[in-house]
């Protein structure tokens, strides 16, 4: 069943400072900051919503169809993908911008200094759910404004079933609009902070939201998921990772294990396990598409951590 995954494909620059920001930022001065980090550790990774959920959808044995603008630069990306036999043909290139990226500076205490480049996210409203055939479900994550709100309606419009994630563009949108999103969409899925804002802004609380929706997944990192469905609420346990390299990406796992879960017709416990689970194999690695495996080996380490077969 093919999955139309709307959202951004970006470069993700990586950059170590080798010190504390604490040391060079003068509080008292932050008014006429001028401040410059040398960083001789730096990575360039594959990432953006919709990437990362569509490579970790095909690591399950997924059909993903990623929807996103890109620029010039978008090459080495489209290489990459293709070596993976994910499907570019809703990826529409702007030649005269760059696709979107972010530049993420982290010192020695894990803060994070993150400038971000939306560039031919912005023209996101230039793909249409309504010109993609064969698609039987779908997911709307983080994008440009219009393109998110055009995505929504064109999906309900189709009666194509989707989930609703607004991750970090949900400062971009009033409670109406919120409320209009949830309304469209078949599911919603938030981090805990999210589910606050969400709740904050629609006005409406999590029993409400669950209410309008088959499922309401709120993601809680290190201790695990809680999904409200069916009228009840499950409170599934974390997966246990053999070591934690990097967070980056973990939601966006999720969110591809949410959607397997969903279209394998699995109870909502064992979705919430995939879901963790892939969340888990994530941290054990840097940056965001950097794990291996294939559905067998998913498999058998769900096996041997929640004791039943996939």
């Amino acid at each position: 069943m093919s999955v139309l995954i709307c959202g951004s494909l970006a470069y993700d620059t990586i950059m170590v400072f080798q010190d504390q920001f604490k040391n060079h930022i003068l509080p008292d001065k932050v008014h006429i900051l001028n401040v410059s980090f040398l960083v001789p550790r730096m990575r360039r990774e594959f990432g953006g919503c919709a990437g990362n959920i569509a490579y970790n959808l095909k690591l399950l044995g997924g059909d993903p169809i990623p929807m996103a603008t890109v620029g010039q630069d978008f090459g080495p990306y489209r290489e990459y993908f293709e070596e993976l036999e994910i499907p570019l043909a809703q990826v529409k290139e702007i030649p005269e911008l760059f696709t979107p990226q972010a530049f993420i500076t982290t010192d020695l205490d894990n803060n994070q200094i993150t400038a971000f480049h939306p560039g031919a996210m912005m023209r996101s409203y230039e793909n249409h759910v309504r010109d993609v055939a064969g698609v039987s479900f779908g997911i709307v994550s983080p994008d440009g404004r219009e393109g998110m709100l055009q995505n929504a309606s064109e999906f309900a419009d189709a009666g194509i079933p989707f989930i609703f994630d607004p991750g970090q563009a949900m400062p971009l949108f009033n409670g109406d609009e919120l409320r209009t999103f949830i309304e469209q969409s078949d599911y919603v899925t938030v981090n805990d902070y999210e589910s606050n804002l969400l709740q904050q802004r629609t006005g409406w609380s999590e029993k409400e939201i669950a209410g309008k929706v088959k499922a309401y997944v709120t993601t809680r990192g290190p201790q695990g998921a809680v999904i409200h469905a069916d009228g009840k609420t499950f409170d599934v346990a974390p997966a246990h990772e053999r070591r934690v390299t990097d967070p980056t990406g973990c939601g966006d796992a999720f969110r591809a294990g949410l959607i397997f879960g969903i279209l394998k017709g699995c109870d909502w416990m064992t979705i919430g396990r995939i879901g963790n689970l892939m969340g888990a194999l994530k941290v054990e690695h840097p940056g965001t598409q950097n794990q291996r495996f294939d559905h067998d080996e998913f498999a058998e380490q769900f096996k041997q951590q929640f004791g039943y077969a996939l």
